[in-house]
């Protein structure tokens, strides 16, 4: 075992995986990809230049440098498959595969599967008609002041509105206007909740759980 690992992406989330598994000693190399010059201060950590969408030449190169393990830090390579691309070449991967990460991917889709499995979510709608949504907004039998692209929108895609008229210009913006392209193609409009945010992460292989230590959202 080479003790190599890859991380993808080059944010503060990368930042701070890649120092985290720099403080093992187990760890004998991490690439970054695409990283950045913070990232790549630590002496364990090296940023490469590879194509985040060419899943075999991800492959091919983890082969060669002798990755023990990738991480994979934002959701689009998730999204697009990169587990299912690299687990069966014997690649190791910390994140789920493509099914997996619908429930991040595909807001609709996690709201029916919650609503399916009785998993308590705020009320909602989905919309991927403008008229419509505005329409529900109007006369919602809750406070309809959410509005969600249901696709991935780089974190930029939800609007907590403050009147029934912001979120009807929000329903506009990402329906009618296109604002965040094929993510806004369906729109959530949701129940707004009151009280403490946390956020609440746990680990799985499918079998055991851990569960990581709630944090309060600022």
């Amino acid at each position: 075992m080479s003790n190599n690992v890859l991380v993808i992406g080059s944010g503060g989330r990368e930042h701070a995986l890649c120092w985290k598994l720099a403080n093992s000693p187990h760890i004998k190399q991490i690439y970054c990809a695409p990283g950045s010059i913070g990232i790549s201060s630590n002496i364990k950590v090296e940023s490469v230049d590879l194509n985040l969408k060419d899943f075999p030449a991800i492959a091919l190169w983890c082969k060669e440098k002798n990755i023990d393990l990738v991480v994979v830090g934002p959701e689009d390579p998730l999204a697009n498959g990169i587990v299912d691309a690299l687990s069966p070449q014997g690649i190791k991967c910390f994140g789920p595969t493509k099914a997996g990460a619908e429930i991040e991917a595909n807001k609709d889709w996690a709201k029916k599967f919650m609503t399916k499995y009785q998993i308590p979510t705020a009320r909602y709608q989905s919309f991927n008609n403008a008229d419509a949504a505005k329409e529900f907004i109007k006369n919602a039998p809750f406070p309809a002041l959410v509005v969600k692209a249901s696709g991935l929108a780089a974190g930029k895609g939800v609007v907590v509105a403050s009147s029934k008229e912001e979120a009807c210009a929000a329903v506009d913006e990402i329906l009618t206007d296109a604002k965040y392209g094929s993510a806004g193609q369906t729109v959530i409009v949701e129940e707004l909740l009151e009280g403490d945010e946390v956020s609440v992460l746990a680990f799985t292989d499918g079998e055991t759980v851990s569960l990581m230590p709630p944090l309060p959202r600022p």
